[in-house]
């Protein structure tokens, strides 16, 4: 256990540390003694090394936010289970996922988790581009069992407040979700009495805010995570662009 420890808390960087990383300690003490050799040399390759850094902290930070919000209507969810793991062999494989997920259901196993003293550590040391990534993942956990309870929402609002997400940014990935006359407005950060020069400079600053390059320095599992947020921001342009006429 010592040694296991000492490497992979070398790999995992920060998020060995502080609140996050107690968290992680907990969650392999609750999985070690079942832990097969080949799951230990996933870990090993995958988390060891700098270059890996800041890959980790947002994959760490993923996993510690998923289970706060399908706790947070007092019950799990095999569905919303389901999209984490499908979510992870998106990103980063099945092999990479499955060393993950079982990381991930020893943070389930903590009864307690510090929303406050996680967000702060996330917002110290994840970019801004990262944590809007962040926000859409926790909303997709929420919809996967086809619909998002209002303890669901509080609990992502305390997220974002934390991270320090705007109100405007928390609700136009809020909208990526539903399906309303004013969702493509509210997308855009925008009322539905904009002007059509209002709404091209908003869409302008929504495609800098979340353009895929952003993420670059998370490699490309990531970034085709974020793609799907970016069709969203143009599918609201284009129904804009259609209603108006212009």
């Amino acid at each position: 256990m010592a040694s296991f420890s000492r490497w992979l808390g070398a790999g995992l960087g920060w998020s060995f540390g502080g609140p996050i990383g107690g968290i992680i300690g907990f969650a392999l003490g609750s999985l070690f003694d079942g832990l097969s050799k080949t799951d230990m040399q996933t870990f090993q390759n995958q988390y060891q090394g700098q270059q890996q850094a800041q890959t980790v902290d947002f994959e760490m930070s993923l996993l510690v936010l998923a289970a706060v919000v399908i706790k947070a209507d007092n019950k799990i969810d095999q569905r919303e289970l389901n999209f984490v793991r499908q979510s992870f062999v998106q990103m980063f494989g099945k092999e990479r996922s499955n060393a993950a997920f079982r990381l991930f259901k020893g943070i389930m196993a903590k009864e307690q988790i510090s929303t406050k003293q996680v967000c702060e550590q996330i917002r110290t040391h994840v970019t801004h581009a990262s944590r809007l990534q962040l926000m859409h993942f926790l909303f997709g956990i929420a919809k996967a069992d086809g619909s998002v309870s209002e303890s669901e929402i509080q609990a992502i609002q305390t997220i974002a407040n934390y991270m320090y997400i705007s109100h405007a940014d928390f609700e136009s990935i809020k909208a990526m979700f539903y399906d309303d006359a004013k969702g493509a407005y509210t997308i855009l950060e925008i009322e539905e009495t904009a002007t059509v020069t209002e709404i091209k400079h908003a869409y302008r600053t929504l495609v800098k805010k979340h353009h895929p390059d952003k993420l670059q320095h998370l490699g490309e599992a990531q970034i085709k995570g974020a793609q799907e947020k970016f069709m969203q921001i143009q599918k609201a342009y284009e129904s804009i662009q259609k209603e108006r006429g212009f």
